[in-house]
């Protein structure tokens, strides 16, 4: 069996493949983990505004996966690969605040802002460091950055006094 890279290994700086790994895998996880606590707050979320609420997940769920996938893309199109398997998003993302079964809207909204502020923080340490290491990698970081403010303010618009 031969052992077959996506890109000729001279046409990327090591450093420059290992530094987005570094920087993009834990955003890759923890959109991974929002895409399916998304998924499991769209299947029990209950109240007022219920199919608006119900809808507005599914499209956080659906934003969530193509951010993952563009960012697992960009690690894997430097050479690199990228490990998203179920334990390994466990591991990473550990505890999170939405409920196991069905719950009131505020509850599971809140619990969903809670997931997306978790991503956030690894999102804004990209945005930070891969300045000086990619400035192509970080524009993913800036893109998913973007999205991820847009969908929050969805949510916490839904809650907020």
């Amino acid at each position: 069996m031969t052992n077959t890279q996506t890109i000729p290994a001279a046409a990327v700086d090591p450093n420059v493949a290992a530094g987005t790994a570094q920087f993009l895998s834990p955003v890759v996880l923890g959109l991974q983990a929002l895409a399916v606590n998304g998924k499991q707050a769209h299947w029990h979320v209950r109240g007022a505004n219920f199919i608006g609420v119900h809808e507005l997940f599914d499209s956080v769920v659906e934003h969530a996966q193509e951010w993952a996938d563009t960012a697992a893309e960009r690690i894997v199109a430097l050479g690199l690969p990228i490990d998203a398997r179920v334990q390994t998003v466990a591991a990473k993302v550990g505890v999170t605040e939405v409920p196991a079964g069905f719950a009131p809207s505020d509850v599971v909204i809140r619990a969903l802002i809670a997931d997306i502020d978790a991503v956030l923080v690894d999102v804004q340490a990209a945005v930070d460091e891969l300045d000086e290491i990619d400035q192509s990698s970080q524009d993913v970081a800036i893109e998913i950055k973007r999205g991820l403010d847009k969908d929050r303010w969805f949510l916490f618009a839904h809650v907020a006094a």
